[in-house]
């Protein structure tokens, strides 16, 4: 298991209390990609840029996506850069991939936060990974979790991450996500001030 599927199964859980934004998720999935690609030394920062240090096979396909995704030329890729082109609808490929391995399944009622589909999670290991290191406050899990709005009730603490290459990926997550909301905001007003101006005085 991979923090980016520790992450979404997080938010499978949480869908029915706040459902997470589909684009939120996905920024925040690339990011937590990019933490574990710093974890197996498959890359290193240079301020914010991502440099690979070796070839790298991950034994999860995603994460090896990832991996095979990076760019390899100088001045190599900044990590803003990265969230936006590594996660352009990267929820719903990781829907996509948990449902062909079985750990999710159709249900009865409700919807998916990620889509019209009726989807839950099954009961498995991955679950119960995912779940574990939330209930143990994962410093990083919960770090990705907060930046999508799902809060941990553990601690108020701020978490220790002990490592500045995964901090400044977890402050541009905050940042690429508080930027696709002002986004959303910003069209909200123009669609109304359209639909004002049509309705007329």
């Amino acid at each position: 298991m991979t923090t980016a599927k520790d992450l979404f199964f997080l938010a499978m859980e949480r869908q029915v209390s706040r459902p997470v934004g589909q684009g939120d998720l996905s920024l925040a999935l690339a990011g937590a990609e990019l933490i574990d690609l710093i974890g197996a030394g498959a890359v290193t920062l240079d301020g914010d840029r991502i440099v690979p240090e070796r070839d790298s096979s991950p034994d999860d396909r995603l994460l090896g996506e990832a991996a095979e995704s990076l760019v390899r030329q100088v001045p190599y890729e900044r990590v803003e850069e990265w969230l936006w082109r590594r996660g352009v609808d990267l929820s719903g490929s990781y829907q996509a991939a948990l449902e062909k391995d079985g750990q999710l399944v159709p249900r009865r009622g409700g919807l998916s936060p990620f889509g019209a589909d009726r989807l839950e999670l099954v009961d498995s290991p991955s679950r119960r990974r995912s779940l574990s290191r939330w209930e143990a406050a994962e410093p990083v899990l919960v770090a990705l979790a907060s930046a999508v709005g799902i809060e941990s009730e553990q601690s108020d603490d701020e978490p220790n991450l002990g490592d500045d290459a995964v901090t400044t990926v977890l402050a541009v997550v905050n940042d690429a996500v508080m930027e696709l909301e002002a986004v959303r905001q910003r069209r909200t007003i123009e669609n109304s001030a359209f639909a004002n101006l049509w309705r007329g005085p």
